[in-house]
């Protein structure tokens, strides 16, 4: 018996009244969570179209996965034909979700456990018969061969999803080294952060103020909400807790590197992720939230990676520090739905240029109102620190003397002239980190 994919009843007529306007074809995402027993599809979206002269490199087109907060996932794609397909057609599909999910793989901070499912949704629907056809393929296995699946609708499926939110501090060091300049900075931050990414994975989390164990209900003493009504008083506050545990028998000696400048990121990040509220466990929603703190740092580092490359900014002095808006998370809620995708906004989008990005990105009417900023903006600055000594330690001992901020603080020190290409140290460690609420 193969998988079956509970999907919110809108998306039926979403995908009925999808025109292909004379094309052969319309395709898109589908977007939802998986569980051991079913998986659940609260949102489709259609590709946007690509335009030839697309400068927009802050949001590039391929980057859904940007939009979603921890716990959803691109299950799968759709497909909208005027006739019905044969076998080499269904091939191609097979190519298409196996490229996807090696698009979305290329920037995690984490992998897949061995016990998540790893089945990917195709769904093949004729425009002129209504026959829908529903396969998945495992994505784990490159020779995998398609399974049949059920498809089957439900009204207000995502009505009583529960939500988790939490507020991270950051304090994350790292050091750009000297002896390879062969990797583009954004490839060299995410090294950097793979570090930092293992104290996020080996946190203490609280929910509500409590550890639970893993194998618990998360709605262990509280009523399972049901409907709108009781759907918005089931959020959770989550903190955070991680730091270096050193093992008294084990002695480590600090070393020295030269350094061509290093990357800071510093300041506070709003974290949200949501949860099925079908018998939801513990462990489900610490992961969830656990890659929600690791995607939005990862995605903020590479938005403004892009931004700095697309405006080209020129070469400074060694002494010169220049300063950047680092871009700050913006909520919006899926129609029908208690749960909420974000996007990303730099100090001088407006709030019309963000809700427009929301309907290309989601082909779905989105109002201004509807827009929750989540965080102020800060600044980030650039100054070039060559030849400079890095303690391979890496302990950052002081603590900000500025206020914690509700965004992150980037610092770049580095040679702007080199900015296409930094070689990081990964040398994360001992650091400690507070997460707290609002």
């Amino acid at each position: 018996m193969g998988r079956t994919y509970i999907v919110e009843e809108t998306i039926g007529q979403y995908l009925s009244n999808l025109s292909l306007q004379g094309k052969s074809f319309v395709s898109g995402l589908l977007i939802g969570q998986c569980s051991s027993q079913k998986d659940y599809v609260i949102l489709a979206t259609r590709t946007p179209p690509k335009e030839e002269n697309n400068e927009n490199l802050k949001h590039p087109k391929d980057k859904v996965s940007r939009m979603l907060p921890g716990g959803l996932l691109v299950l799968g794609v759709f497909i909208i034909t005027t006739l019905e397909m044969g076998n080499d057609f269904q091939n191609t599909l097979r190519r298409l979700v196996f490229a996807v999910e090696k698009s979305m793989n290329k920037k995690r901070l984490w992998n897949f456990t061995e016990e998540e499912v790893s089945d990917r949704v195709t769904l093949h629907i004729c425009s002129s018969t209504k026959k829908i056809l529903c396969r998945t393929y495992d994505i784990h296995d490159p020779k995998s061969s398609a399974k049949p699946a059920d498809w089957k609708y439900q009204n207000g499926l995502s009505t009583s999803w529960l939500s988790l939110e939490c507020t991270v501090h950051i304090n994350i060091h790292i050091p750009l080294s000297t002896t390879s300049v062969s990797y583009p900075l954004e490839k060299n931050t995410k090294n950097g952060l793979a570090r930092w990414a293992k104290q996020i994975e080996n946190g203490v989390y609280l929910i509500n103020g409590q550890v639970k164990g893993e194998d618990c209900d998360l709605l262990e003493g509280q009523k399972k909400p049901r409907g709108n009504a009781q759907a918005s008083s089931c959020s959770f506050d989550v903190r955070v807790l991680t730091q270096l545990l050193l093992n008294s028998d084990h002695r480590s000696t600090a070393t020295v590197q030269i350094c061509s400048g290093s990357v800071n990121l510093k300041g506070a990040v709003k974290c949200r992720a949501y949860i099925h509220s079908n018998k939801p466990k513990v462990k489900d929603a610490v992961q969830a939230v656990k890659r929600d703190i690791l995607n939005t740092v990862a995605d903020r580092c590479e938005i403004l990676f892009e931004d700095l490359l697309l405006n080209e900014i020129p070469e400074k002095k060694d002494s010169e520090k220049e300063f950047h808006i680092l871009p700050h998370r913006v909520f919006v809620p899926i129609p029908g739905s208690t749960v909420m995708l974000c996007d990303y906004k730099f100090g001088d989008e407006s709030a019309e240029e963000i809700r427009d990005h929301f309907i290309e990105m989601l082909d779905h009417r989105i109002q201004i109102e509807d827009l929750e900023i989540a965080e102020e903006i800060n600044t980030a600055f650039l100054s070039s620190s060559m030849n400079s000594e890095a303690p391979l330690d890496n302990r950052d001992d002081e603590q900000p003397k500025e206020p914690m901020q509700t965004s992150v603080v980037l610092k770049i020190r580095q040679n702007m002239g080199m900015i296409a290409a930094f070689a990081v140290a990964v040398l994360a460690v001992g650091i400690f980190f507070h997460y707290f609420s609002d």
